[in-house]
């Protein structure tokens, strides 16, 4: 069961309670979240909302998706989960294919 939806292209300038008001008149609707960036302090550019059931997250992708909010049009999907590709190394860094997968000029191992 998958409830929760992916937002794309929201409006920088959105946070978690912007977002929740495109949903919460919704059935169903639970919470919001949308994705800061801890340098600057703005959204991403997507989010996340959570439904109560499945149900009402198929209609909430069917009732916004490809709305407009803010001048942006808003792309709205079932979320799939991250899966862990097994291409990074123990510090969740990607190997650097140029050096044979022992890492790049950014990282000072002994051998």
């Amino acid at each position: 069961m998958n409830n929760k939806l992916y937002v794309g292209n929201i409006p920088f300038s959105f946070r978690d309670q912007d977002l929740a008001e495109v949903f919460n008149k919704l059935a169903g609707f639970v919470s919001a979240k949308v994705i800061m960036d801890n340098r600057s302090g703005r959204s991403k550019g997507y989010g996340f909302v959570e439904f109560d059931s499945e149900d009402n997250a198929q209609a909430a992708v069917g009732a916004v998706n490809g709305s407009e909010s803010s001048g942006r049009t808003l792309k709205v999907a079932i979320s799939v989960p991250r899966e862990d590709s097994g291409d990074r190394d123990r510090g969740g860094r990607r190997p650097n294919r140029n050096f044979g997968g022992r890492g790049g000029s950014n990282d000072f191992r002994r051998y």
